[in-house]
């Protein structure tokens, strides 16, 4: 039987160890084409590059898949490999693994999971996957099986029309399993560190405290925080549909 086809991305860089540890599991259940930023792209969220160049430059790693690094966001990656490398739609999308947590609020920052966003945009079934340990040497062992699992469940059932799966794995050698669950009510109270150069200059480097009051045992963040994979579905739909009604009142 044919191989599907995979197209695998990500926002830490295309040398990052998330990605070729994704990379490795991948070439597992199909045959997989890795587009990914040429430098660390964290925090992009969606942005796409318009004032300038994009560049991409074939890699050569063992010639048993083709890679390219991109100039751009991960979400220009998705873009160039769906108009300009593949002449069919890929039977998934996945982005990752992310070094860091993009549960809750911290999805609409990632480039990681805007990359698989945009894949549900071209209506490729779409997986970003995090972990959370921001370290280099960050243990993705523990949820291989996982990994592999939810990859093949979609590429045998697909997704609903227009959603992707957001994927989190916490830092624990002793996971209990996966959970579907929403997106927790969370936010970061942001604050800025003033600081100065060596010509005393100011600038800021941005800090924060990350805010949980979501105490729902339905969530990402309680999933989490229980030893549990958390699987959140989410839309590109950013339509508050149950706000219509409430503001019917601005078309009188």
């Amino acid at each position: 039987m044919k191989k599907p086809l995979i197209l695998i991305t990500n926002d830490d860089g295309i040398a990052a160890p998330g990605i070729r540890y994704l990379i490795k599991l991948m070439r597992t259940i199909g045959d997989i084409i890795v587009v990914a930023p040429d430098k660390p792209q964290s925090g992009t969220g969606h942005a796409i590059t318009v004032a300038s160049p994009l560049r991409m430059e074939k890699v050569s790693v063992d010639g048993k898949h083709v890679e390219y690094s991109c100039s751009g966001t991960p979400v220009d990656c998705v873009k160039l490999a769906v108009t300009k490398l593949l002449f069919a739609k890929p039977d998934l999308l996945v982005s990752g693994i992310n070094h860091g947590s993009n549960s809750s609020i911290n999805l609409i920052y990632s480039g990681t999971m805007s990359a698989a966003v945009e894949g549900s945009i071209e209506s490729i079934p779409s997986i970003g996957f995090s972990i959370l340990d921001y370290s280099f040497d960050a243990d993705f062992l523990p949820a291989e099986k996982h990994i592999l699992s939810i990859a093949r469940k979609v590429l045998k059932n697909g997704l609903p029309e227009r959603t992707c799966l957001n994927v989190n794995i916490p830092a624990t050698n002793k996971l209990k399993g996966v959970k579907v669950c929403r997106q927790a009510h969370a936010y970061w109270a942001d604050g800025y560190e003033e600081r100065k150069d060596p010509h005393h200059h100011k600038y800021y480097w941005l800090t924060g405290e990350f805010i949980n009051d979501d105490k729902g045992k339905d969530t990402d963040e309680w999933a989490l925080k229980n030893g549990y994979i958390s699987v959140v579905p989410v839309q590109y739909d950013f339509t508050a549909h149950r706000a219509i009604p409430l503001i019917k009142h601005l078309e009188e």
